[in-house]
């Protein structure tokens, strides 16, 4: 079946359990866990010239565990145990910050992604920032992104966290209605998040970006008309909006399972198409333009994704914590994804390595190309400086795919998608890989 014709079949337009967003290349599953050597060469390596560094925090603790959440995420620590995995996580950046490819640098933006990172305290935070800081300072990084459930922000922590120097404050909104919010898991209601929207407005954060969720548990198509009406009298600087998928170890996979069930029980990937599509279409009436196959923003000479477009373009990035991942001099790796197994590789004075890949400069071509995709549209001289290929030539066969379906024009500098090719573009990113990287779509 045509990667170009997502929706034309009733089985493969049903939302079946399984991950479909691409965040990465190669796919985690080729990813090798005896791999330390070639992360420890990466590490004693001395940076290219020109490349960005990134530096993402991972904060796995939050009130609840939502439903279709499939993050590395705890709701049983106390404030001691919190404690302790902070530590580790200030010893893990200590023992990073010391090897070549990471000494001396400063980096250009930073994120704190979760779980939920609101959840720790305002000390929590300041004492947090401030040792991570000492050992790699990021005054001069041009963006700090910070993840936020609704329910856990008040003024307090809220002016904290502006004290931090945060650029851009995310609120996980998902669904203004109650009942939603509810069914499908989350902590949060909708009172807290237009509290917690007027206090962060209050406190003048450069950037608020609310994210939401087309196609969760019961939505119907009266609510998510009202979503949109919502978020556009709100007027947050951006909005991000996912199409809900059924990871395999989310609640909702596990009582699939125990049910029987193939086909999960929200939205088909039709409706949540067209409703991305409704979407994006009254914020553009609004003022807003779409900026990538998730994303609208109010200003785009002002409100940017520092973090998304420099790790799309090659970006070195270490990750902190349990399960977080990093790309340093061509090679990926993750930590290890149980909490007491990383406490215990730290207090060791190991790196908390879980497993890794060594990308060859074609891998690597395909990762910015396939992520750049994303953005809507690909420049071609970009990739002829950097990597010496002639996108045109290289994938002439996949792109004249994409132009035949209406999915996608080309022109002598760019390839630039349609809106309907931008609403199901990790679709078709899988014909771009390599051949023993093609495995089974999910969508």
């Amino acid at each position: 079946m045509s990667s170009a014709s997502p929706t034309s079949s009733p089985a493969r337009n049903s939302t079946v359990a399984g991950n479909y967003f691409i965040s990465n290349y190669p796919p985690f599953s080729f990813w090798s866990e005896n791999q330390r050597g070639e992360v420890d060469a990466a590490l004693g390596s001395t940076p290219a010239p020109e490349t960005k560094l990134g530096l993402y925090h991972h904060i796995p603790f939050c009130r609840k565990r939502c439903h279709f959440c499939y993050f590395r995420v705890y709701t049983d620590k106390n404030a001691r145990e919190i404690q302790t995995y902070l530590d580790a996580t200030v010893a893990e950046l200590r023992a990073m910050a010391a090897r070549p490819l990471i000494r001396g640098r400063r980096p250009h933006f930073v994120y704190f992604g979760g779980g939920t990172p609101s959840y720790l305290s305002a000390k929590q935070l300041e004492d947090l920032t401030r040792e991570l800081q000492a050992i790699l300072p990021w005054d001069a990084a041009e963006e700090i992104a910070f993840e936020c459930e609704p329910g856990t922000l008040n003024p307090g922590k809220l002016a904290a966290i502006r004290g931090l120097g945060v650029t851009r404050l995310s609120l996980g909104i998902e669904n203004f209605d109650d009942h939603i919010l509810e069914i499908n898991g989350r902590a949060h209601r909708s009172g807290e998040v237009y509290g917690a929207y007027e206090r962060a407005r209050a406190e003048g954060f450069p950037q608020i970006n609310i994210d939401l969720i087309a196609g969760m548990v019961e939505e119907t198509e009266a609510n998510w008309q009202r979503n949109i009406e919502r978020t556009i009298a709100l007027q947050p600087d951006s909005v991000t909006i996912y199409q809900m998928e059924v990871p395999y170890n989310t609640t909702i996979y596990k009582e699939m399972k125990a049910s029987g069930r193939l086909v999960a029980p929200v939205a088909d990937w039709q409706t949540k198409r067209r409703w991305v599509k409704e979407a994006f279409a009254a914020l553009e009436s609004a003022g807003y333009t779409v900026a990538s196959g998730y994303t609208a923003v109010l200003n785009p000479q002002r409100t940017k994704f520092i973090y998304r477009d420099a790790l799309w373009s090659g970006a070195d990035l270490i990750g902190l914590g349990v399960a977080s991942f990093s790309h340093a001099a061509g090679v990926h790796f993750q930590n290890l994804t149980e909490m007491e197994p990383y406490l215990a590789a730290i207090q060791a004075g190991e790196l908390p390595l879980k497993r890794a890949f060594r990308t060859s400069p074609e891998e690597r071509m395909i990762r910015e190309f396939i992520l750049q995709m994303k953005l809507g549209r690909v420049a071609f001289g970009y990739f002829q400086e950097k990597f010496g290929t002639n996108l045109r030539e290289r994938f002439a066969r996949q792109l004249e795919h994409l132009v035949a379906e209406g999915l996608a024009t080309l022109s002598a500098g760019e390839v630039r998608l349609a809106r309907d090719g931008l609403l199901c573009v990790d679709t078709l990113l899988h014909e771009f890989f390599l051949p023993q990287h093609q495995t089974t779509k999910i969508v």
